[in-house]
């Protein structure tokens, strides 16, 4: 018996179309549906079982935590189905990362989830859709993928949630591990996993799928001339927690200090990340940890933003923090 995968669509590049096949930038999606893609590539009968569900139609860029939760939500319902080997989604590349790791907190499963998408539209020469879906399905149904958490699979690599990162605006390499390295390779028809994520994920996550509305958690990032201003705009919005994305180490400007330390006074989750693309955040001045300030470690700020907002509506103490950015 064939294993049996099923897709769920969210949209984005891989089903958008252009006006001519030299269009690579300046696309959209139109009246090409995520059907039309799945009947572009029949070879995927070969390898599963192929059921398709339209989750969302938009370009990524424009994703939002409510989908978020019915995705979630979704996928947690078909990985406790036991006639389900594994779940392939499609989805944009702008917030891929973001999808994944969300899922990757929140979803309850050794079996394998796949992100894929593309770098191209439907419609351009040399489309790297169909082939990045038809390796999307294949890992979805390799026995080695289970119990790897949520993964991304494009370009003939194989990522994992916590650590993928888009890298360029328009190639198709864009997707890396800045400081870890891929989690395995695709060649022909090898599919060969060579690490194994540590940190804490879907079985083993104390998260699960949160109810809307998510907590509102904002990212500031540093800047020459950076006058605290924003903190205090994030503050007056409701904002329940702060990233702030700093420069090197998380450095924190001397305008902006105070007016972290009066948010984090007034009850504000303060998270330092960097602006920096790799390595690794921790603790800086004692004054910041004594003002609450949590480093972020390896996590990007907008990785940092989804653990803080799961944690919180989670209900999460200040004083838990610590603890699940080590742990996560």
């Amino acid at each position: 018996m064939s294993p049996r995968i099923v897709i769920l669509a969210t949209g984005g590049t891989i089903v958008s179309s252009g006006s001519s096949s030299t269009q690579l930038t300046g696309y959209s999606i139109t009246d090409y549906r995520a059907q039309d893609l799945l009947d572009a590539v029949p070879e995927l009968n070969a390898y599963a079982d192929i059921d398709l569900e339209t989750v969302s139609n938009i370009d990524s860029s424009s994703m939002n935590s409510t989908i978020w939760v019915a995705l979630a939500r979704r996928a947690q319902a078909l990985c406790d189905d036991p006639s389900v080997s594994g779940i392939v989604i499609t989805h944009g590349t702008d917030t891929m990362e973001e999808t994944a790791y969300f899922l990757h907190l929140t979803v309850h499963t050794d079996k394998p989830i796949v992100l894929t998408g593309a770098m191209r539209p439907s419609t351009a020469i040399s489309a790297d859709g169909p082939l990045n879906l038809l390796n999307a399905v294949r890992t979805a149904t390799c026995p080695s993928a289970k119990n790897k958490g949520v993964l991304v699979v494009l370009n003939d690599r194989i990522l994992g949630a916590r650590d993928v990162t888009k890298t360029d605006p328009t190639n198709v390499a864009t997707f890396a591990h800045q400081d870890f390295g891929v989690l395995g390779l695709i060649a022909g028809e090898h599919i060969e996993f060579f690490r194994t994520p540590i940190r804490r994920h879907t079985l083993h996550s104390e998260f699960t799928v949160p109810a809307l509305p998510l907590p509102r958690v904002d990212i500031i990032v540093s800047h020459a001339d950076d006058d605290g201003l924003l903190a205090q705009a994030s503050v007056a919005a409701g904002a329940r927690g702060i990233i702030h994305a700093g420069t090197g180490n998380g450095s924190i400007s001397k305008p902006m200090e105070p007016a972290l330390v009066e948010a984090a006074r007034k009850g504000v989750c303060v998270i330092r990340a960097s602006r920096v693309s790799g390595g690794m955040v921790v603790e800086g001045h004692d004054r910041w940890q004594d003002a609450g300030f949590i480093p972020s470690g390896t996590l990007s700020a907008v990785k940092s933003r989804i653990l803080l907002q799961v944690a919180l509506a989670h209900q999460k103490k200040p004083t838990d923090l610590l603890r699940i950015f080590s742990e996560y």
